[in-house]
């Protein structure tokens, strides 16, 4: 299983990475400043610190439900094998997913935070409430199918504790994600951060379903031959690279960023 338990630990990462280009996740960066916070009487790094406490509560959240499925799993005893093979299965249906053939995609949950609460209550309140919901990874906008496939891998690894901390530990780097914001003073380079931040969307994009494919060759090499993985990786590769102009992320790009860097 240390196969499956290492895969899980970078999908989780690259998951965490990528949800940093979600509506919510481009709003925080806008919303969360030193320019915001002080216009709003808070200390800037008192709200970022009851942020990553909320991400690491709704990554807890979520990873008590990795914890249970580990635990399921577990009991019924699971061969390594079994498990990989469910773990590939998961990985191909992730991957068609963040492809979008068809415009056919897992559940992305169209939901953002409500910005509201930035006026209504506390910082406290708004940090932990905004920062829980990122956390948990599907209460707001879902953009990459990573996230599903993070939890059915630490599920399968048939260990509760690991499937919880690894989760957790998703939970922390979305909390993580909000750094970038701490130089913003002002509205020039509030404009810059978010411009910096779209340069690199397409990377985030290509960087999840590498992962996937990653994910699917390792697999495939452990359950066949090193030279059967690393062909179809190759294989998936080309796929990728032909559908490339076609890649869309489940949710609005521009929109989004410019309605958050006007406010």
């Amino acid at each position: 299983m240390e196969t499956l338990s290492t895969i899980a630990m970078l999908v989780a990462v690259v998951a965490a990475i990528r949800g940093t280009w979600s509506p919510c996740g481009v709003s925080m960066l806008s919303s969360i400043t030193p320019l915001t916070e002080s216009g709003r009487g808070n200390r800037y790094w008192r709200t970022v610190a009851w942020f990553v406490l909320g991400t690491l509560i709704g990554g807890s959240a979520l990873g008590l439900v990795a914890a249970g499925g580990a635990w399921v799993v577990a009991r019924i005893g699971f061969s390594t094998q079994a498990a990989l093979t469910a773990g590939l299965v998961g990985a191909l249906v992730t991957l068609i997913s963040d492809l979008g053939p068809g415009g056919w995609r897992l559940p992305s949950n169209p939901r953002q935070v409500n910005r509201t609460w930035l006026d209504r209550y506390r910082s406290w309140v708004y940090g932990i409430g905004f920062g829980a919901q990122l956390g948990v990874g599907v209460a707001t906008f879902v953009m990459s199918a990573t996230v599903y496939l993070m939890v059915v891998l630490t599920s399968l690894t048939g260990r509760p504790l690991f499937a919880f901390l690894t989760i957790v530990v998703f939970g922390f780097i979305r909390g993580l994600a909000i750094l970038p914001g701490a130089r913003v003073k002002t509205p020039v380079q509030l404009v810059e951060l978010h411009q910096r931040i779209e340069r690199y969307r397409p990377h985030s994009r290509a960087l999840a379903v590498a992962t996937q494919v990653v994910v699917i060759g390792v697999f495939l090499s452990v359950l066949t031959t090193p030279v059967a993985g690393a062909a179809t990786g190759l294989v998936l590769a080309g796929v990728v690279w032909a559908m490339r102009k076609s890649l869309r992320d489940p949710a609005p790009k521009v929109r989004q960023v410019t309605a958050t860097v006007a406010r």
